[in-house]
């Protein structure tokens, strides 16, 4: 699948595993998250892991999307299957503690990131991608906590 129809990447997931990503998000980090955030976090997600499938540069998400994708790889049938869905390539998830600890490096792949989201047709959230240091941000606004990334295809 190339990404054409953004929608139609939101609509991979199904209803059910949406409420049961939210779900593990909520208990497991964000527990005051709103229905509207725990929504457009998901969305967030896809449109990450739909660029991620489409390019050989290495993508990295912001903090709150990486809560989203940690819940959604731990369903590892419905997430390979999404992968699949997306063109065939397997995502794989891949924290580098280095790399977090370098807030500039953080800031510029988070940013770079957001403009590939941009690029691809999707929307960026600027409370999922706080790409100009956001006062509403979660905890360190430099990008994912522990430097995670996808395994871009080399």
């Amino acid at each position: 699948m190339t990404i054409t129809d953004t929608t139609k990447v939101y609509d991979l997931i199904s209803p059910e595993l949406k409420a049961d990503i939210i779900t593990m998000v909520r208990e497991d980090s964000w527990p005051e998250m709103t229905d509207a955030q725990a929504e457009r976090g998901v969305n967030q997600m896809a449109a990450f892991l739909a660029v991620a499938a489409s390019t050989r540069e290495k993508a990295t998400p912001s903090l709150r999307v990486d809560l989203f994708w940690h819940a959604f790889v731990l369903h590892t049938r419905p997430y390979a299957d999404f992968c699949d869905a997306l063109g065939g390539r397997f995502i794989h998830h891949v924290p580098d503690r280095n790399t977090a600890r370098n807030p500039a490096e953080g800031r510029n792949a988070m940013r770079r990131t957001a403009e590939m989201l941009r690029e691809a047709g999707f929307n960026p959230d600027p409370e999922f991608w706080p790409t100009h240091h956001a006062a509403n941000c979660c905890g360190d606004c430099t990008q994912s906590y522990a430097g995670c990334s996808d395994s871009p295809v080399k």
